[in-house]
């Protein structure tokens, strides 16, 4: 099905093509009008083509197999700005772009402790065994060995030690990827008390836990709470960090995504480069995590009609996933026909057609038989 949608929006743009030959003898029309940004599945990013009433039966067929057949083009984008995947170069972890099925915000918090009995051992073997269960998806398991740790660190270490927020992070972890938010939330909170009480209100371990709250509400779309968290987050590890840390362009891009949530698109956007800019300067422009943010600039600039920028930085995506995956990864793929609908927009359709092409015979090899 997938070969069949983009050999679809192949033949549309031939047709295009061809019509550009025909000579207008009636009054043009205008079909379909500007379609809606890049969200969900898109047919024609773009339609301001003009074409004569004697072709205008055959367009509109074409039209609405394209926009609302069941062979509407999908480029993998969901209908909500999701937060992307990011790999943090500290004890904290996030991966959150659809690409990756997991969120994980699993933290160790190393104090120096030199406490040592048979409840901080058990904490520790259990925290060990959660944390691999948790990424091998074996959420019910995890989820005991998480509830264990906490027991064992409250008896071995004490009530109010680093060691109980850092189970008390994890277990939340688990309850947010189950969307137990109601039991997610206290233990989130509890961390927190915990740590700023051991180590201050501006440690980089409260500031790490103030992420995942943050995440925590990004994702039930209570986005003032989750901006509250990230604003405060975000000067943490401006300070403990430094501006130019991948960690605070982490999380500068998370605040990024809730401030597009809020419709405050400017500012969504300066952040967005921003945190793609510090990126470049870590040496990380051409990983997969900053291709991924440059994508959502994309959406931006798409919606806003600035094709070219668009395409230029559709254009540097495509050389990032062309070195890293190569043309079979279907992620590849994808990018180089939204890069082939900006080009359809900006009528260059000869470069559309010559890409969409390749994304056809790409799929073809990578993809099952008949799908």
């Amino acid at each position: 099905m997938r070969i069949q949608r983009t050999v679809g929006l192949l033949s549309v743009l031939r047709f295009l093509r061809s019509e550009r030959s025909v000579p207008l003898t009636d009054s043009p029309i205008n079909v379909g009008g500007r379609c809606a940004p890049w969200q969900g599945s898109i047919g024609l990013h773009k339609c301001d083509y003009f074409l004569s009433t004697r072709r205008r039966n055959s367009w509109q067929l074409i039209l609405k197999i394209l926009l609302f057949g069941s062979t509407a083009i999908s480029f993998g984008f969901s209908g909500n700005v999701v937060i992307a995947e990011d790999a943090s170069a500290s004890n904290l972890t996030i991966n959150n772009d659809q690409g990756d099925d997991f969120v994980t915000g699993l933290r160790r918090i190393e104090d120096g402790s030199v406490i040592s009995n048979s409840h901080t051992i058990k904490w520790r073997i259990f925290t060990d065994n959660g944390r691999d269960l948790f990424l091998k998806g074996k959420l019910d398991e995890a989820e005991k060995y998480f509830q264990a740790a906490l027991q064992e660190a409250k008896e071995g270490f004490g009530l109010r030690d680093s060691h109980v927020a850092s189970s008390c992070n994890n277990l939340a972890e688990i309850y947010r990827t189950r969307k137990a938010f109601d039991k997610a939330e206290p233990l989130y909170l509890e961390a927190i008390n915990i740590l700023e009480e051991s180590f201050g209100t501006n440690d980089i371990r409260v500031g790490a836990t103030l992420h995942n709250l943050g995440q925590f509400y990004f994702l039930q779309r209570k986005v003032e709470q989750a901006q509250k968290c990230y604003e405060r987050a975000l000067k943490i590890e401006g300070r403990v960090l430094g501006f130019g840390h991948t960690d605070y362009a982490n999380t500068m891009y998370h605040l990024g995504m809730v401030l597009y949530l809020q419709g405050k698109e400017k500012d969504s956007e300066a952040l967005l480069r921003e945190s793609i800019r510090i990126l470049e300067e870590n040496g990380l422009g051409e990983t997969i995590t900053c291709a991924r943010r440059m994508r959502y600039l994309t959406q931006m600039l798409l919606k806003s009609e600035r094709l070219v920028e668009a395409e230029n930085l559709q254009r540097k995506i495509l050389h990032v996933l062309e070195i890293s995956k190569g043309w079979n990864f279907l992620e590849t793929i994808v990018a180089a026909e939204g890069l082939a609908m900006t080009l359809q927009s900006l009528e260059r359709l000869e470069e559309s057609q010559e890409l969409l092409e390749r994304c056809v015979d790409a799929r073809r090899n990578i993809l099952p038989h008949g799908d």
